[in-house]
């Protein structure tokens, strides 16, 4: 069931269409207050989609329209990413497991969305990814895993060990601090890892490399 909750934060696609879609948490107490504030004229964001918590799904900003939800970034050499994306917001505060019914939504709309617009998996990806320097969203709680399980995003383990940044720069990741893009690729693909740059980083990077359509 989608539930309609117009946001007037948006404005037209100048001149791009939706390939990419960019995954978030909203960060805040409940799914309410993330609402309120993404149909808040004065704060001046919004999202295509939020998820609640117990996975309804609620329409804020038409697809054919351009959200305010990406801010400063860029993903595959390409900026404005706003205009290239359609922005889901997941109601979740930021350090907290995501719920087995929001996920279930959350692929449910996916699909629908990757069929609408043609979109791989490829092209579904977080906001910490295109923007590293700045943001850690959908966070280490996430599941990526299971949504490259269904077919939702990809994944890899297992590659070369080659120089961590050629396989970044391949991935999309744009420039950044070194420890940066290190950080956003973890939050992705190794949220267990931590410490300095090692071999496992540079393999697993190599793999997601190779599943990548440029």
């Amino acid at each position: 069931m989608i539930i309609r909750y117009p946001s007037p934060n948006f404005g037209d696609r100048r001149g791009q269409r939706p390939e990419l879609i960019v995954l978030h948490y909203t960060g805040m107490a409940d799914c309410a207050s993330a609402r309120a504030r993404l149909c808040d004229p004065a704060a001046e964001v919004s999202a295509h989609w939020l998820i609640d918590e117990d996975g309804h799904a609620e329409a804020l900003v038409p697809e054919d329209q351009r959200a305010w939800h990406a801010g400063a970034g860029s993903w595959q050499g390409r900026d404005d990413v706003n205009s290239r994306s359609i922005g889901i917001e997941i109601a979740n505060p930021g350090n907290a497991p995501f719920p087995a019914r929001q996920m279930d939504a959350l692929t449910d709309l996916l699909r629908d969305i990757m069929q609408r617009w043609h979109i791989g998996p490829e092209g579904v990806i977080g906001h910490s990814d295109m923007a590293p320097d700045r943001k850690t969203d959908p966070g280490p709680h996430f599941d990526w895993q299971r949504l490259a399980r269904e077919g939702l995003a990809i994944w890899g383990a297992g590659g070369a060990d080659i120089p961590l940044h050629e396989s970044l720069d391949r991935i999309g990741y744009p420039d950044s601090a070194p420890d940066q893009r290190l950080a956003a690729f973890r939050l992705r693909f190794r949220p267990w890892a931590s410490g300095p740059e090692a071999e496992a980083d540079r393999r697993a990077a190599a793999s997601v490399a190779l599943r990548v359509q440029i």
